[in-house]
């Protein structure tokens, strides 16, 4: 500094102690300053008092020498003290040059200009605030500096600041919160310290309302929640905790939707803390927030529901999320779905064609009960009866902000987003069972809730949803099963074009689903097309169902395990979910035109021990077993078509329906056949049916000889076929049981003595559902019989009057009836004045 220069009005003493190295000296120098600008003021003598000011700041406290900063630094508070309640008029220049040295490399010198600083804004108080974000900024740097006694100067200089806000109604938050957003992203501990404890003190301040800016910090502040000081995390959980509780008392001044990715975002990441803490706030944004949330819900769920598959390590988690996801499914309602107009190509309910159908009309209500009826019984994977597993997903009370319940936001619902998320966790193969289940039950309530929406994307889940049949998980697979059957039966899903049903003929087959009727070689005719998609009983089943069917069939030939481990299970299911009768008659249609026969017989086998074995069809044995109704006399037609892929099933089929003299007559088939290991085991287990109580009624009917010989004739046909084995003896003594065996002889082998049931269709003459000429074989079938598994292919001559033509004798039978004409004679069994083809 220049000794020769004029610094008037400081005196030559006073610029010379203010340049000493010693502090006392200095200090004795600001006494001096104090005392020359007091008598300034009372002169009223501004342009000396801007001069003095002027000359310690750019003479000394923006100085080269660190002695003469020091000496400026220490004047400007002098200045600051004498000038009083007066210094707000001077406070840009008193702040200014002080601030500058709070970035010196000098660690002292920060010290003094912290110092000095405590000093200006000690005596200016309220007027500091219109240079509020230049204080908090400087602070912001020395709360993070190295050297302890700077940071302890800074903290006392903060307390000062943070009372002078508190106390005072003129604080300008809106000019400080880009400041705050800017500095909330610091990395250092202490400054992030230094952030959280302002944050709390303008929360607590009444006359502010931080609230509305949540929005610019919340993401800084689950920044700071991440920190590895274990107080920073505590301070900023507290201040977290005010805010949530600040929104619970104002919901409706909440800006919900400026955060919810926020807290999407913080929700899938790793830190527990962190996502606990979002998860959280996600809970409540839900449930108070209501409909606002629902654009938002491709992205909760994105980091929800991989946090329903997490152990006890993370139950915390689990549990708010599982509200979470609870929470957002209540929000989707039937008002989210398309309106009810018909859509291009939907088709329109056809009339009933007769009282018989008119009465069994389902409505989609009936099939929803079923369902739920289904959750109390369900069953399990290893056919032991209900387990319990119902349900629950809707069972915790949510409390909904009532603002945003009762007037509801017009928020519309895109599904895209929600279906694509879905479709991605139900494929990723990795993602834990709760999440799949979880995914499972949001398809399902979509299916109920917005039907018509979901089924613009019912070709893109189809797949996936079938692959699923595959899970690993029984409650997978049962939701799973769940969700394919309201795709099914939805009235949403009805079209007239069922679209492309993937396999050879498949859609003739769709036309094609008759059954035997006099008029028409032995074939009764549903009306039109109604049986293409369901049963005339259950005519709700819609375009998907048997596009399911197909499906679900070729699934299980080409994963012979799932068929053999879930198989029977999963069609067990269906049969509680949808209609029995409409799954046997479809898959039975089906498997008429499979031309991997093998399987065919698989399946067939499969599919008779669920039907003879299982609990939850006795409803459908019993109408197999009346034939009573044209339901059931169509079912059974159309099962004994398929059931031929199978000798041994075809011979429990006649068992279960009592047609005793057709099975007495195509087990005499069986010598033709070449009996092999298989064939031996398949009637090895139709002997132990027998002794199962659902064939209670073909063991009573032994006691009445005389009225059941071929009952009796057909059981020893089995019991000659066996080898000596367990089975074998089982059988001979039940029919050691049998009273009275001379009575096994009957008067004529031209009048049965079993009576025969008939039934008439349409007005036209009687049709007996016992005359194998009645039943239509399949033509296709006839090329194999004559391989291990078929039956024989035979040649026969005459008609029965039933179908009204004659058979050449050099044309293959293209009936049922040439299983056991040759070696009997050719005559039908209802028709006794039939005389024989020879």
């Amino acid at each position: 500094m220049n000794p020769e220069k004029d610094f008037a009005p400081l005196t030559p003493n006073i610029v010379r102690a203010l340049n000493d190295k010693l502090y006392e000296k200095r200090k004795v120098a600001a006494l001096e300053i104090e005392k020359l600008v007091r008598e300034f003021v009372a002169q009223n003598n501004t342009v000396q008092i801007k001069h003095v000011i002027q000359t310690l700041s750019q003479e000394f406290a923006l100085s080269q020498h660190p002695h003469s900063r020091k000496g400026g630094l220490i004047g400007l508070a002098a200045c600051s003290i004498a000038l009083g309640k007066d210094s707000g008029l001077y406070l840009k220049e008193l702040i200014e040059p002080v601030l500058t040295c709070f970035n010196d490399a000098d660690s002292r010198l920060r010290y003094y200009a912290c110092e000095a600083l405590y000093n200006i804004v000690k005596v200016a108080r309220g007027a500091v605030l219109p240079h509020f974000n230049v204080l908090f900024d400087g602070l912001s740097k020395l709360a993070a500096d190295p050297d302890p006694n700077v940071k302890s100067g800074s903290e006392l200089l903060d307390r000062l600041l943070k009372d002078i806000v508190t106390e005072s109604n003129k604080f300008d938050l809106v000019s400080f919160i880009p400041l705050l957003r800017e500095r909330i992203y610091s990395n250092n501990q202490y400054a992030r310290q230094f952030i959280i404890s302002w944050i709390l003190v303008l929360e607590s301040v009444p006359d502010i309302n931080l609230l509305d800016y949540l929005p610019e910090i919340l993401d800084g502040l689950f920044q700071i929640l991440g920190d590895n000081g274990k107080e920073i995390r505590k301070m900023c959980e507290v201040v977290l905790g005010e805010f949530l509780k600040e929104i619970k008392k104002n919901p409706s001044s909440v800006k919900f939707a400026e955060m919810a990715n926020i807290l999407v975002i913080h929700c899938q990441t790793t830190d527990d803390l962190i996502q606990l803490t979002a998860m959280c706030w996600m809970r409540e944004f839900i449930q108070l927030a209501g409909r606002v949330m629902l654009p938002y819900s491709s992205g909760i769920l994105t980091a929800v529901l991989p946090c329903l598959a997490y152990d006890d390590r993370k139950k915390s988690i689990k549990e708010v999320a599982n509200v979470c996801n609870q929470s957002l499914m209540k929000l989707v309602t039937p008002e989210d779905d398309e309106p009810d107009e018909p859509r291009p190509g939907q088709r329109q309910a056809e009339p009933a064609p007769d009282d018989a159908l008119t009465k069994q009309e389902g409505t989609a209500s009936e099939n929803l009960e079923r369902r739920e009826k289904c959750k109390e019984t369900r069953l399990s994977p290893t056919g032991r009866g209900p387990d319990g597993s119902c349900d629950s997903s809707f069972s915790s009370s949510i409390s909904v902000f009532t603002a945003a319940s009762t007037e509801r936001a017009p928020v519309t619902l895109h599904l895209d987003g929600i279906v694509q998320v879905l479709n991605c966790h139900l494929s990723d193969t990795a993602i834990g069972m709760m999440t799949r289940i979880a995914v499972l039950k949001w398809l399902y309530h979509l299916y109920i809730k917005t039907p018509r929406k979901m089924f613009r994307h019912t070709d893109s889940l189809f797949p996936i949803l079938l692959q699923t049949l595959s899970d690993e998980s029984d409650e997978v697979i049962l939701k799973d099963l769940e969700v394919l059957a309201e795709i099914a039966s939805s009235p949403a899903g009805q079209t007239d074009d069922p679209g492309p049903l993937d396999g050879p003929d498949l859609r003739a087959s769709h036309s094609e689903l008759q059954v035997p009727t006099p008029g028409r070689a032995g074939l009764l005719n549903t009306s039109g097309t109604k049986g293409l998609e369901c049963s005339p009983s259950t005519p709700t089943m819609n375009s998907y169902f048997y596009k399911f069917m197909i499906n679900l069939l070729k699934r299980f030939s080409s994963e012979r395990k799932l068929l053999e481990v879930r198989g029977p299970f999963i069609i067990r299911q269906l049969c509680l979910l949808l209609n029995a009768e409409n799954i046997f008659h479809s898959m039975a249609d089906i498997l008429l035109r499979e031309e991997d026969l093998k399987f065919a017989s698989t399946m067939v086998h499969a599919l008779n021990t669920i039907l003879l074995t299982s609990t939850e069809l006795f409803q459908l044995r019993n109408q197999l077993k009346d034939l009573k109704t044209l339901e059931s006399q169509n079912l059974f037609c159309c099962l004994y078509r398929s059931w031929c892929h199978n000798p041994v099933t075809t011979v429990s089929l006649c068992f279960l329906t009592q047609n005793y003299r057709h099975a007495y007559d195509l087990i005499q088939k069986f010598g033709d056949l070449e009996v092999t290991v298989d064939f031996l085991a398949e009637v090895d287990k139709l002997v132990q049916l027998i002794e199962c109580p659902i064939f209670t009624y073909l063991r009573l009917q032994l006691l009445d000889v005389k009225n059941n010989p071929y009952l009796i004739k057909a059981l020893y046909g089995l019991l000659m076929l066996l080898p000596q084995s367990s089975a074998f003896q089982l059988l001979s003594h039940r029919l050691q049981c049998v009273p009275n065996p001379e009575l096994l002889q009957t008067e004529s082998p031209w009048k049965p003595a079993e009576p025969l049931r008939r039934f008439t269709l349409n007005g036209a003459r009687p049709a007996c559902i016992r005359c194998p000429v009645c039943l239509e074989f399949p033509p296709r079938l006839l090329e194999p019989l004559s391989r291990p598994g078929a039956l024989l292919q035979q040649r026969a001559s005459g008609a029965c009057p039933c179908d009204g033509h004659r058979q050449p004798r050099d044309r293959p039978a293209r009936s049922l009836y040439a299983l056991h004409t040759a070696g009997f004679g050719s005559h039908c069994p209802s028709h006794p004045d039939w005389p024989s083809g020879d």
